[in-house]
């Protein structure tokens, strides 16, 4: 039988990742994917999740990545007692390695730190944990120089090594990488980030993940379905073609 990863409804949601999981650049706060796919839970819940965003844009998974002290910030890491664990998630989505593979990060290093990052949340609680690989991206000169190490040979390498930590950890994957289809317009003008149409892909993209794998998203559905009001009224359409009916209509 098909493993249900999640029977409940989710209650917290937090994000930790990168700038694009910030909100980097939507035109405006509900366009971020993280919103989105909150937006997209809570329309399938019958009591809304909590959106807690701990992404920040620049970070790097850890003190031992390339360029870390140039970033200026603290690495995914040292965040996770405040930005993670204290908030005591159901649901934790974890999006690096684009900066990591711009900054010049060993693959193998990224890897180790991820699953670090993944282990050192499961000592202190327990939440269904999807691992979101790198965007697409087709301006690897962009930024200041410790930022233009990678290449899309590079984020595709990044992505595998998602894959590989996501599969040994227990944890669900989702591949944005593969959903942006390679479509430039996708991508904002800065060339890095995802405009509001990537940030739509990159949302549905994770929510189809959890929607094939988390049957507490069908819950509210399954509990209304037989007793919900019948809505289509095709009597028009029949019209058009001088069909009268006068039984009781049915809805399959």
């Amino acid at each position: 039988m098909k493993r249900d990863w999640h029977p409940e409804e989710f209650r917290k949601l937090v994000v930790l990742g990168e700038s694009t999981a910030a909100g980097g650049w939507s035109t405006r706060p509900e366009r971020c994917w993280a919103s989105i796919l909150a937006a997209l839970i809570n329309d399938l819940q019958a009591e809304p999740v909590v959106l807690v965003n701990s992404a920040i844009g620049g970070n790097v998974v850890s003190a031992r990545s390339a360029h870390y002290v140039e970033s200026g910030r603290p690495a995914a890491l040292e965040r996770l007692d405040k930005h993670v664990i204290a908030h005591r998630p159901d649901l934790l989505v974890i999006a690096y390695g684009l900066n990591d593979s711009r900054a010049g990060t060993p693959v193998e290093l990224f890897a180790e730190e991820m699953t670090n990052i993944v282990r050192q949340v499961r000592l202190h609680v327990q939440p269904l944990m999807v691992l979101v690989g790198p965007y697409y991206v087709i301006d690897f000169a962009r930024g200041a120089p410790i930022w233009s190490n990678g290449s899309l040979e590079l984020l595709h390498q990044f992505n595998q090594a998602t894959v590989a930590v996501a599969a040994k950890e227990d944890c669900l994957y989702a591949d944005v990488l593969t959903a942006s289809g390679g479509a430039d317009w996708m991508v904002h003008y800065d060339g890095v980030h995802q405009n509001d149409l990537g940030h739509r892909v990159i949302a549905n993209c994770i929510f189809e993940v959890l929607a094939q794998n988390c049957s507490g998203l069908a819950r509210h559905t399954r509990e209304i379905e037989r007793t919900a009001p019948r809505w289509r009224d095709e009597s028009a359409l029949k019209a058009d073609y001088g069909v009268v009916s006068t039984k009781a209509p049915f809805f399959p």
